[in-house]
This record gives C-alpha cells, structure tokens and sequence, in this order.
C-alpha cells in the first residue's frame, strides 16, 4: 500500500524547484555544524593521553569523553524549541559564540585534573546542540520532496568528529595542549560572525506563539517523536559511541599506537558523513523505512561479526566500515522519517528530542564498554548487546514505523 503512494509523489520531486539562496544557506548550517562539532568532539582523541597522565581507569576515561555528549544530547531539547521560536538566524551566532568559551578553558586551565576537565566538557555540550538549530532551518528552506537530501546534507557536518580525530593529538605533540583548543576557538569566533551577517531565515517560516513548556508538550505527545527517537538512539547514537570510544577500543583491544587509532576512527567517522546524505537521498527515493530496514541488518551483521574479535586486517576493519556506512545511511533516513511526519511549526522542538536521543544513544555505551572490559578484560559483550539493540530497532521499523507511514499514505492521497 505504502509504495504505490511514494511512486506517485516521485513526479513533483523531480520538478521541485529550489533557490540558489536555500542551496547557500544550506552551505553555511552545515559549515555551523561541522565547526560546532569538531569542538563538541576534542576531548575523544585525547582520552587515551589523559588516562596516561592522569592515571584515570576505563570507567573514568569513557566518562571523560561522554559527559560532553550526554549534555549536548539534553540540551537540544530547548535549543530545537528555541529555534522553533527564534530561528536559526539567531540561534547559530548564539550557540557557536557560546562554545567558544568551554573551548578556551580547557585549552588554557581546564585539563589538569578530572574534576576540571569534566567541568569543562560539560559545556563543552554546548557545540552538540548545534544540530537541533540546523534541521528545521534547512527544512523550512526546502520542500518536503527534497528535506530527505538536504538534510542529509546538513548532517554531513557531523564530519566535524573527523577534524577533530585527525588535527588534535598532531597538534598536541607539534606544539601544546593548548593548540588545537586555540585553533577550534577561532573558528567558531570567526563562524558565528558571518552566520550573523549572512544567515537568513527562510521567507513564510512557520513561527510558533504557544509558550516554550507547552509546545514541548504537545512535541512528547507525537507518535513520530518517540519513533524518530528510538530509531535515532541507534542510528546516531552508535555513531556517536564509535566516534567517542573507537581510539580506546582500538588502542586497548588491538595495541595500535594513539594516532593510529585516531586515524582509523577518522576513517570510519568519515564514511559514517559520506553515506549521511545518501541515505537522505535513498529515503526520498525508495523510502526511509527500507533505508533504515537494509542499514539495521547491516549494523547487526557487523556488530556480532566484530563480537568475535578477528583480526583487524581484513575482517575488522570490513565489520567496522560496513557498521560505519550503515549507521551514516540510517541517520539521514531518520529525519526523512522526521520531515515526512512532523508538522511544519515543530520540526525544531521534535529534533531537539530527537536528537537528545541520539546522543544520549551515544553516551550509554561508552561507559557500558568501559565497564564491561574492567571487569572481563573483553569487549565481545558489548558488542553483542548492540547486535541485539539493531535486531530490535530493525523489527520496530518493519512495524511501527511502516504503519505508521501506511497510515500518512492515505491522508497524502486525500489531498
């Protein structure tokens, strides 16, 4: 039932027009994004170096590196609602002006003992809000045939990770600690700047007049919300963990030297960016739910190939590509799914949740990881259960999130 509906919507998306101006301030969110990401993500590569020096355990390690995600994760919720309200013209200079400063701190005073590091990496949370400002100002630029594509495109600047993964630890050891923090802090000053002056909202952007606690309300009450939420958890939040704690797995389970490790989780970080948009692209095309069905399996294969240990070379490194490929297409088909099912005036307060889902998906296996190695010096245990997590997320979507869109299918074809 659902397919027929989607090939006869095919015609208009080929013939949607869009300006020359959405394309360039699509440009600029996904600049926003990457810069605002690649600050959310310096403490990562450095995890293992902190461990050295500060004599931290596993757990303290993964809790160094998910305390920044876990409060970027939560803070979404009222960013995406304020952009609902305020737009991204305002939100963007906001947020990356207001990461510079965690940036600054932990680059200058913050990294000499846990407490002030954690300190500093929980605004360092800011940056991880960025996102929910970025998808409803992109969705308001676009028609609802091309969102799928664009923001997929937008996501792509989660490649920020991959910055950060191969600048840091060169910039520590070629100058200071300092160094990269500087660096980032620049950028971003430079960023928000130009997002005041160039960054436009798009003309007839629904703007919300309910007070910010009901419209998070009513945003709880939406089926879409919690689909999007717990699809998100797995798509995005595997990404996230990989992208966090994939130097220390590959540094503690293989012996690879530090940067070595950091380059590999460069790797997989940027082929997750690359197959983000293709998976936006495929959810426009054939559909989200057979995008997100094929990239679950594919996590699934991956995850209990990898519970087994085999050798980095080839067997690792395929299992660890292919989950990276599949949790990059499975991110952009979520907020397809988003753009297909949520009323135009609260695409930013549902991403915000949303997105909190996704990374709060990324900060619970991290510790999860560390924990279980601490106690069976092994990490198959962990990646089994992220197998049985995929083979769950892969049955709700042939489920709930299929029926969810038969039942849109009609009301499309009413009007």
């Amino acid at each position: 039932m659902l397919q027929p509906s989607r090939k006869q919507s095919e015609r208009p998306e080929r013939t949607a027009s869009v300006s020359g101006r959405a394309w360039l301030m699509l440009a600029l969110a996904t600049v926003g994004f990457a810069v605002n990401f690649w600050a959310w993500a310096l403490l990562s590569p450095l995890g293992p170096r902190f461990k050295d020096s500060l004599g931290l355990s596993s757990f303290q390690q993964s809790l160094l590196v998910a305390v920044p995600v876990v409060v970027g994760s939560l803070g979404r919720i009222p960013v995406g609602a304020l952009t609902d309200r305020f737009g991204g013209r305002v939100m963007f200079p906001l947020v990356s002006a207001a990461a510079i400063v965690p940036v600054l701190y932990l680059g200058l005073a913050g990294h000499s003992s846990l407490a002030a590091l954690l300190a500093g990496g929980f605004f360092l949370g800011i940056g991880g809000t960025a996102f929910a400002v970025g998808v409803p100002f992109v969705n308001a630029w676009f028609p609802p045939e091309r969102r799928g594509l664009a923001i997929g495109i937008f996501g792509a600047g989660m490649g920020g990770t991959a910055i950060s993964a191969l600048t840091t630890v060169n910039l520590v050891k070629a100058h200071s600690m300092a160094t990269p923090f500087l660096i980032t802090a620049g950028v971003l000053a430079v960023y928000a700047v130009v997002a005041a002056l160039v960054l436009r909202d798009a003309p007839g952007r629904p703007v919300p007049t309910e007070p910010l606690s009901r419209r998070l309300t009513a945003t709880l009450r939406l089926p879409v919300t919690w689909q999007a939420s717990a699809l998100y958890a797995v798509a995005f939040g595997g990404y996230v963990a990989f992208s966090v704690y994939l130097p220390t797995y590959l540094r503690t389970g293989y012996g690879l030297t530090q940067a070595d490790a950091a380059n590999r989780m460069a790797g997989f970080v940027l082929l997750a960016v690359a197959m983000r948009p293709v998976g936006g692209w495929m959810s426009d095309r054939i559909g989200p739910v057979r995008v997100l069905a094929g990239s679950l399996a594919a996590v699934l294969a991956g995850a209990l190939a990898q519970s087994f240990t085999p050798a980095l070379a080839p067997a690792g490194t395929i299992a660890f590509l292919a989950m990276a490929a599949a949790l990059g297409a499975a991110s952009g088909a979520v907020f397809a799914l988003v753009a297909l099912l949520a009323p135009a005036n609260m695409v930013g307060s549902v991403t915000g949740v949303v997105g909190a889902a996704g990374g709060l998906g990324g900060f619970i296996p991290p510790l999860v990881m560390g924990t279980l190695y601490g106690a069976y010096g092994s990490y198959a245990i962990g990646l089994a259960l992220l197998a049985v997590v995929a083979a769950a997320a892969l049955t709700f979507t042939g489920t709930g999130v299929r029926h969810a869109l038969g039942r849109r299918a009609p009301a499309d074809r009413a009007h």
